[in-house]
């Protein structure tokens, strides 16, 4: 069975991590995908987020990392996937991953979706990680230590108004 764990990811944070290790241990193959979000104005490209994927789920045999930018339910039907995993934070996750879900089976009939619950980073999103590093907090909780110098550098970039 092949499962795709879809999100931004921008950038992994050790919640992201958390999630693909636990689901690499139920299915065959997970595809990791950064998918792109109107919404958001990314931080890291989508090529460099997928390499920062890489490099903290290395140790996972079984997990392969792509992107995409168009539909989520045509991608799993491309890839031959029957199954989207979501982490879920907080109660307010549940209504819109909820909602993506009905959208997604509606679009691809043989499209599950399952929920895994955050462990103990259920605090943490990008964002948070993003706020924390602006005050030169310790990363080492949030990030998985492989994209550490990265993301720093990154911030400092932006910070002194680089791309």
């Amino acid at each position: 069975k092949i499962a795709i764990y879809p999100g931004s990811f921008d950038p992994i944070t050790n919640g992201h991590l958390n999630i693909i290790e636990r689901a690499s241990r139920i299915f065959d193959k997970l595809i990791v995908c950064v998918m792109f979000n109107h919404d958001k104005r990314a931080m890291f490209t989508q090529r460099e987020r997928v390499e920062m994927i890489q490099r903290a789920a290395g140790h996972l045999p079984n997990v392969e990392v792509d992107c995409s930018e168009g539909l989520l339910a045509d991608y799993a039907k491309a890839r031959g996937s029957c199954v989207v995993i979501k982490g879920l934070r907080a109660g307010s996750d549940f209504e819109k991953e909820f909602q993506m879900s009905l959208i997604n089976r509606k679009l691809n009939p043989q499209l599950d979706t399952m929920f895994l619950t955050a462990g103990t980073n259920m605090y943490l999103s990008s964002s948070i990680v993003k706020e924390l590093a602006h005050y030169d907090v310790a990363l080492a909780d949030f990030l998985p230590e492989a994209i550490i110098p990265e993301f720093k550098a990154r911030l400092r970039s932006k910070e002194q108004g680089g791309s």
